[in-house]
């Protein structure tokens, strides 16, 4: 798993206010995929469900965050790294994500990537997602 690099809202073309401030310390802190609820869980008392919500979309428009779809169905958030941004003209996540079955949190492998896919005729690819399921490291000690 890729370390997180300090990251500053104006590198992303965000001004920094308190919700920003406050979403973005959450996803450090947390080091793995969150969803909307768990952020509100989390904030609830200082954001509402609004304003999180605004913040997650700007932090997807502007790079900062990609989603990352579940087993479920359900939508989760996780920070961008480095290798999202490898290429200047297309900000892409083809990487490997990875749910834990006993604790349910969801990673990026950031050094795992998806295997290239070779399409049909006439089939352009927009992205890429890969779930792998199993136990993650903290679980399996």
């Amino acid at each position: 798993m890729a370390s997180i690099p300090e990251i500053r809202l104006d590198q992303f073309g965000l001004r920094s206010t308190e919700s920003r401030l406050a979403v973005l310390t959450a996803f450090q802190k947390a080091g793995y995929a969150l969803s909307q609820g768990d952020i509100e869980q989390t904030l609830s008392k200082e954001f509402d469900r609004v304003t999180i919500y605004r913040t997650l979309k700007s932090f997807l428009s502007s790079g900062l965050l990609h989603k990352v779809l579940d087993d479920q169905g359900s939508i989760k958030y996780a920070l961008c790294h480095d290798t999202c941004h490898q290429d200047t003209h297309q900000h892409q996540h083809d990487h490997v994500h990875f749910k834990c079955t006993q604790c349910g949190q969801t990673t990026c492998l950031e050094t795992v990537h998806i295997p290239q896919i070779i399409l049909p005729e006439y089939f352009i690819k927009q992205e890429s997602n890969l779930l792998i399921q199993g136990v993650c490291r903290s679980c399996n000690k």
